[in-house]
């Protein structure tokens, strides 16, 4: 992290989303990062090499968002990645054949698909455990365990896990700790703090925030583990894009502004579904009858957008996707229009129907991501969706 980013630490965070370090190019002065829109750097002096010799390793534009994404979650160095899978599969790969990783048992899908498919070929052992029981998360150890993946809230059923608790027993056990804080972004949480060594982005979602651009991100939070990542950044070459780079950065400036506004309908929103009769289950740490809302306040500072619910059955669910006309029915989250997803056929389609159904994720329940439209309209589209 550079010296600007460290100045920057002791500013309230809507300023640090704008004066990030990087927010003036240094050398024209113009008010945007330039999109240095180059595969290799000439080295003017063989023996002295540049900073920066070629964009898989190191790219000025991509290292003002890392550097940007570091003073936002409070680590030591940042990572980008193409997307949020490949900044995901490259924090696994600091585990090696033989080892063993404890994970949320309702994992985004692509995860569970990554960890159950393919880290399997190369003997890396998982366990899936519900970790609102922290017993569950102690009875798991293995002596072959060294990582724990946290998902909080989780995706799609909103489970909240005590992030400080597992983070400091994880740490008596020599344990990496990883947390995907794709939902709640570093405005609401920023698992560092509490303990964590690695935060996960799918910046796709709510960092980018406009369904534009793919990308993921890495935050390491000691300069130990952040050698390591970067290491595997270089080494299997998954790395975010110049122009990319510099559209997540753009999204990223409006963060708040955003999440406050989508926050409060998808406050207004759970509410209003809970008292719906075609409503069997509502989803969202921000109702008082949430499970888990009391760890979520100790850690977040907010509910976060997205709420799921369950109609009952696929049939229903399906008659729902077909019937609304305000959000987009797709893959995703995070965005200024609102996104209605059905898990069961989207993000958690590579989980078997019986896994799905064991971690609460039926064929009845949606996920909606609540974008900047005006609430009401929303609240108007779906009761009409509800009613059939």
């Amino acid at each position: 992290m550079n010296e600007s980013n460290s100045n920057q630490r002791d500013k309230q965070f809507a300023t640090k989303l704008i004066h990030f370090g990087a927010e003036v190019d240094k050398t024209t002065g113009a008010s945007s990062v330039p999109i240095y829109q180059a595969s290799t750097f000439h080295h003017h002096d063989i023996f002295n090499p540049p900073e920066y010799d070629y964009s898989r390793s190191g790219n000025p534009t991509r290292q003002a968002l890392e550097d940007y994404i570091t003073l936002l979650e409070g680590g030591t160095r940042g990572f980008a990645f193409g997307s949020g899978m490949a900044a995901i599969s490259a924090a696994l790969m600091l585990l090696s054949a033989g080892e063993h990783i404890i994970v949320t048992e309702d994992v985004y899908g692509g995860t569970y698909r990554l960890l159950t498919t393919v880290l399997t070929r190369f003997n890396i052992e998982s366990t899936f455990v519900d970790m609102t029981n922290f017993d569950a998360v102690r009875d798991a150890l293995q002596p072959n365990t060294k990582a724990i993946l946290m998902e909080t809230p989780s995706n799609p059923t909103l489970k909240i896990t005590d992030i400080a608790l597992v983070a400091g027993w994880a740490k008596e056990h020599g344990l990496i700790t990883m947390l995907d804080n794709t939902f709640m972004t570093p405005y609401h949480q920023r698992p560092i703090e509490l303990g964590v060594d690695l935060v996960l982005h799918s910046a796709t979602k709510f960092l980018g925030g406009h369904s534009d651009v793919l990308a993921g991100l890495v935050v390491a939070a000691d300069e130990s583990l952040g050698r390591r990542v970067k290491q595997l950044q270089n080494g299997i070459g998954a790395v975010l894009g110049p122009q990319d780079s510099w559209l997540l950065m753009r999204g990223m400036k409006t963060l708040q502004a955003r999440m406050e506004h989508s926050e409060r309908s998808a406050h207004k929103l759970a509410h209003w579904l809970s008292s719906q009769s075609e409503v069997a289950q509502v989803y969202y740490p921000g109702l008082e009858d949430h499970p888990g809302r009391a760890i979520h306040e100790k850690q977040s500072a907010g509910y976060g957008a997205v709420v799921s619910f369950d109609v009952g059955s696929g049939e229903r669910a399906k008659a729902v996707l077909s019937r609304v006309k305000l959000p987009i029915v797709a893959v995703s989250l995070g965005a200024v229009e609102s996104i209605l997803s059905y898990p069961a056929m989207m993000s958690h389609a590579a989980m078997p129907k019986e896994v799905r159904h064991e971690r609460g994720i039926t064929d009845g329940l949606l996920r909606y991501s609540v974008g900047l439209e005006d609430i009401d309209d929303l609240i108007a589209d779906l009761e009409q969706a509800l009613r059939f």
